[in-house]
């Protein structure tokens, strides 16, 4: 297939790996309820293992995202697409604490890790250099029709035939359906692209300057601005994609209503990443993030009030429609700001940092919901973090930072 036809195929693949990824992800926020009145745990202990999840994931991004810059794709994505597949699978049988941070915390992490939004990124950017934002996008959106179509699967099997029978389903369809496309489909990048594995874009450099290099990135304020800006948008998003099914289910919506509640915000999270991605193309990714969290100070203002129904929904429709504007955006400020050469390792980390603090944030709301019993507290803290996160956005710079003298690929 010419590479022209043979890129629109890398697109679906990488839209399918994040169809399965973001749907499995969102299967604990769906079956917290039912597994904690079952397993007689409290919302902090399962969450807990969200947090271990996170911090697992986020500690192999920077690592998967090196190996992303530098080996074949197809490997690091289809190793990533059996061991999550495993993972989650084996959710079906957890009855101890200490299963949930081996089988969710530790297993399913790592698989995780390769097919995650950064690696997906990376292989789209390089099959589509002129339209990186839309392309992007189309591919991160596969996170929302699989939260759509997976989530309203899993509520019908939820109410039909338990938890345990939903997770060992999703973990068959992860293993016997994505594993074995992402072998047969995933290329790194077009042939006259492909740079030798384990090799430096820039050549061979001397240990000085590499020096130097890490030392200007690391000492770079459009670094840490990302940073605390990722941080920020995956505390904010993990609490409450983690919490809102129980959230609705406290308020008095029905399982199967609250379950496609989730689903639900799968459609509006479509519809604001795709609205991302093209801005981005247009006028840079730091307008589509601002929107962002704009849009966010409007959502937790409103839901403070008043909790009806009416509200609720009209809650979780509003904050689906933002989950995901960021998520395609991490590799343009990384390719944009810091070069294109390190946009695996780049925004691996950045993700990375996104995944812990989300990891926090589901701890955080559980936290509060057992403490106070009710999440009102929790959504006064992301309205502050959303103000916070307006003002960073506005101080970063799309464009390349000033390079170090003499060091043509200051990077990373």
């Amino acid at each position: 297939m010419r590479r022209l036809e043979y890129r629109w195929m890398i697109l679906a693949t990488g839209f399918t790996v994040l169809f399965f990824n973001g749907g499995s992800r969102s299967a604990l926020g769906l079956m917290l309820k039912p597994m904690v009145d079952e397993l007689d745990w409290t919302r902090s202990t399962l969450s807990l293992g969200a947090t271990a999840y996170m911090v697992v994931s986020a500690l192999a991004m920077p690592f998967v995202g090196r190996l992303a810059d530098r080996y074949d794709l197809r490997w690091i994505m289809g190793a990533g697409a059996a061991v999550g597949a495993v993972g989650i699978g084996l959710m079906s049988v957890v009855s101890a604490p200490w299963q949930l941070f081996v089988v969710y915390g530790l297993v399913f992490a790592l698989g995780n890790a390769g097919i995650s939004n950064p690696v997906v990124s990376v292989m789209t950017v390089r099959w589509f250099p002129d339209r990186r934002g839309l392309a992007n996008s189309v591919a991160v959106s596969g996170n929302a029709i699989g939260q759509l179509v997976i989530v309203g699967s899993l509520a019908q099997s939820l109410v039909r035939f338990g938890w345990r029978a939903s997770y060992a389903g999703l973990g068959f369809a992860n293993l016997v359906i994505l594993a074995p496309l992402v072998l047969l489909a995933v290329r790194s990048a077009p042939a006259r692209s492909v740079a030798q594995p384990g090799a430096h874009p820039g050549g061979q450099q001397d240990a000085s300057a590499e020096t130097v290099r890490q030392a200007s990135l690391l000492t770079s304020g459009q670094l840490w601005l990302l940073v605390g800006i990722y941080a920020i948008c995956g505390f904010q998003d993990f609490l409450v994609a983690t919490h809102v099914v129980a959230f609705a289910l406290d308020v008095g919506l029905g399982t199967l209503i609250a379950g496609n509640l989730l689903a639900l915000m799968g459609v509006m999270g479509l519809l604001g990443v795709l609205a991302s991605g093209y801005l981005a193309d247009l006028m840079g990714p730091g307008r589509p993030t601002l929107l962002c969290f704009v849009m966010r100070i409007g959502i937790f203002t409103l839901i403070l009030p008043s909790q009806s129904h009416a509200s609720v929904i009209v809650f979780a429709l509003l904050y689906g429609f933002t989950f995901l504007m960021t998520a395609p955006l991490t590799v343009m400020f990384s390719g944009n700001i810091f070069g294109r050469e390190r946009m695996g390792r780049i925004s691996g980390t950045i993700s990375g940092v996104h995944q812990v603090s989300g990891g926090l944030g589901a701890l955080v709301g559980a936290l509060a919901f057992d403490i106070w019993g009710s999440y009102d507290r929790a959504f006064a803290l992301l309205l502050a973090l959303s103000i916070v996160a307006t003002a960073g956005t506005l101080l970063v710079r799309d464009r390349a930072i000033p390079r170090v003298p003499g060091l043509a690929s200051c990077c990373w």
